[in-house]
């Protein structure tokens, strides 16, 4: 289970501004695909090498199969850095990246989607590509597309929406209370990052910190509605950094080169850390709970470091639900536009938002039930996702 059951890894040329030609390297991990097709994000970033996309990987296996749908797991991408590239140099590439990559998709083997570096603008290129050398289209070999092309409703707000209700059951269940005026602190810039928000403030929560890989911007007295407009227009249609935005949100400040977690002297209540893998290291996490943090949910893939898992480990009364059950929303909704897509049907936003929450429920449900007498919700994601994968595996003979 710990070995992947293939590894493509292909050179990607392509062209910049300039007429010179470029050279990345990409990857492909498809890691286990005894639920389903192997399903699982593409990354671009500078950052990314072929243990990350295994340690990505393996994680996904386990996430996916908490959705209950029939997929497997996978995990791919590239050191490709989309960040100051013009939109015709990562058209480019990502058109050079799937004549690379095209051939090893399929709905019933591997469906790729994005993950950080890859939004809808790469996923449509991509797609596009994939259409040029195919001359096919209506196939689900890659999901968060535009919904003029394939794409579901509530795609892009999945993970951040899910992870704000799986929060929402978790805190009423553990600790009686609701989000409504919670100070909530989250990391990041990118999708998860600004539905989450959107999400925290329609349940009544007081946001207190956004960030993008520069520095936080602080709301003393919490994001407004249209503080959230603001954060939406800098990151999606002018891809601004959130210093641009400092004098124009009602509250805010703007602190470079800190985190959400790096701070000494704010306080919050719940932890919603949705940038990267290891964001939140053990001294933050102590400083944390010290300053009255009372539960840690996992928007990223893995953002809180192993010395921190340790540290909320020691401290029973917190609450932590990791990426694998937190943010299983996003790949959740992409099964649901897989199942669109063969019926080529495109669901009403409300019934994809429906199944959603459906989802994040059972996922809930399934942490309660396997975490046993004495074990954590984080327990209960890792016993639940792994029996149903070992399960299957021996039904299918690939372990005795």
């Amino acid at each position: 289970m710990t070995e992947p059951e293939r590894i493509l890894s292909f050179r990607v040329p392509w062209t910049d501004d300039d007429g010179n030609i470029q050279h990345n390297r990409g990857w492909r991990v498809e890691f286990n695909s005894a639920l389903g097709p192997y399903k699982g994000g593409l990354r671009f970033h500078p950052t990314v090498d072929l243990g990350l996309l295994k340690f990505l990987g393996f994680e996904q296996i386990f996430k996916n199969a908490l959705t209950g749908l029939p997929m497997g797991g996978g995990k791919g991408g590239s050191d490709f850095d989309p960040k100051g590239k013009s939109d015709n140099e990562v058209r480019r590439f990502c058109q050079s990246f799937m004549t690379q990559l095209y051939r090893y998709l399929h709905p019933s083997t591997d469906v790729p989607a994005g993950d950080i570096g890859v939004g809808g603008r790469e996923i449509g290129y991509m797609y596009g590509q994939y259409k040029q050398l195919t001359n096919r289209h209506g196939e689900a070999v890659l999901t968060g597309k535009s919904i003029l092309f394939g794409g579901s409703n509530i795609r892009p707000e999945a993970t951040g929406y899910g992870c704000v209700y799986i929060a929402k059951i978790a805190i009423k269940n553990k600790l009686q209370r609701s989000l409504s005026g919670s100070r909530c602190a989250i990391s990041g810039g990118g999708n998860v990052a600004q539905y989450a928000a959107e999400k925290l403030l329609e349940y009544g929560a007081k946001i207190i910190t956004i960030s993008d890989s520069d520095g936080v911007l602080i709301f003393d007295k919490g994001m407004t509605k249209s503080d959230l407009e603001l954060f939406f227009e800098a990151k999606q249609e002018k891809r601004l950094r959130l210093q641009s935005i400092e004098d124009k949100v009602s509250s805010g400040r703007y602190v470079p080169n800190e985190s959400p977690w790096s701070l000494d002297d704010i306080k919050y209540d719940f932890a919603f850390p949705c940038a990267t893998q290891n964001e939140i290291d053990g001294p933050m996490v102590s400083r944390l709970i010290k300053n009255g943090c009372l539960g840690f949910f996992e928007g990223a893939n893995l953002p809180i470091s192993l010395e921190g898992q340790q540290v909320i480990r020691s401290s029973p009364n917190e609450i932590y639900i990791p990426g694998k059950a937190a943010n299983a929303g996003g790949v959740g909704v992409s099964g649901l536009e897989m199942a669109q897509n063969a019926q080529r049907l495109q669901w009403k936003r409300e019934d994809v938002d429906s199944k959603l929450q459906e989802m994040m429920s059972s996922i809930y449900d399934q942490m309660e039930q396997h975490q046993g007498d004495n074990g954590s919700l984080e327990t209960g994601a890792n016993r639940a996702g792994f029996i149903k994968v070992a399960n299957a595996m021996r039904e299918l003979g690939l372990i005795w």
